[in-house]
């Protein structure tokens, strides 16, 4: 306790004849002994150890910290930078690697891309219904023009709030965000390809008889894939920032979280390096669904039907 070391430091400026020194407490009768410049038993022994033994873990502490630091210090090319704020290169990779073995990163990937899947397949079907209803009347098409003109603009994490007033803390709050994010950008681009399907296109379509979905299915989607898979990409980039964004708030989920909790949890304990790396396997993730799925889709569809080079 605090009365207990200043006692201490009383009775050792005592012994050195610079000031009389206080009693510890739990001292009770035994004051007068202490005042003739004895040390009391009290303020020997266990206590004097389980003190040391305290500052001394404290102190082992913050020494592995700062050899950590100084060798980061030594590896990093960057002089005038604070190591703290900006980590050497192979010192982000070390920590990404770490990750990597004890099979952390690979929980918060597979976390942030369950909830990820989740809200894209819903925010796609709801894309589907609201074109479909969009294309079978002029009506529609309005009211869906009208629509994506006013929640286009709007960004997904802006509703993060009220989602978390509606759904709560947990994973039906990040769904909402997401599909958010990848309903109306999929919806408008897809909407773009429709209205510029060439109007001969259309009329073949009339004269085979072809109505509702076998219309929108044979003729329209064929003839806009360009446009939708590029409205595919720009979901799938704003749904992934997106979620990265809502799980910076909060990701715990069962007392887990993804990449953004990732992010944000190390940042709160100033562990910069593995919050590079974090941010390493964002952009690793996002390339990776780039140039493998997308990539893919591109190359067996509108490259090969030559509707784009």
């Amino acid at each position: 306790p605090l009365r207990d070391a200043v006692g201490k430091v009383a009775v050792e400026e005592g012994e050195g004849g610079t000031s009389p020194p206080l009693a510890p407490a739990g001292a009770g009768l035994e004051a007068p002994q202490q005042l003739s410049g004895q040390r009391s038993p009290t303020t020997t022994g266990a206590d004097r150890a389980v003190g040391g033994r305290i500052t001394d873990e404290g102190a082992q502490r913050y020494r592995l910290r700062g050899r950590h630091l100084e060798a980061a210090a030594g590896q990093s090319g960057l002089a005038d930078v604070e190591v703290l704020l900006f980590p050497s290169f192979s010192i982000s990779i070390q920590a990404l690697w770490e990750t990597a073995l004890t099979g952390e990163i690979f929980e918060k990937i597979w976390a942030s891309l369950s909830i990820l899947v989740v809200g894209y397949v819903a925010g796609l079907f709801l894309s589907a219904v609201l074109l479909i209803i969009a294309v079978m009347s002029r009506i529609g098409g309005d009211i869906l023009s009208t629509l994506t003109a006013m929640f286009q603009p709007l960004p997904a994490i802006s509703l993060l709030p009220l989602a978390m007033l509606w759904f709560g803390l947990g994973a039906p709050s990040l769904i909402f965000v997401t599909i958010h994010s990848v309903l109306w950008a999929v919806t408008l681009s897809t909407l773009t390809g429709f209205m510029a399907v060439s109007e001969t296109l259309r009329m073949v379509g009339r004269n085979y008889d072809l109505r509702g979905i076998f219309y929108i299915s044979k003729i329209l989607v064929p003839a806009a894939f360009s446009s939708i898979l590029t409205g595919l990409k720009i979901g799938w980039a704003f749904a992934w920032r997106t979620l990265i964004g809502a799980e910076l708030v909060f990701g715990a989920l069962s007392g887990k979280g993804g990449l953004g909790w990732m992010i944000y949890e190390n940042g709160d304990n100033l562990d910069t390096e593995y919050v590079f790396a974090a941010l390493f396997t964002v952009i690793l993730v996002g390339l990776l669904v780039e140039n493998v799925i997308f990539r893919n889709i591109e190359m067996k569809t509108v490259n090969k039907w030559g509707m784009q080079r």
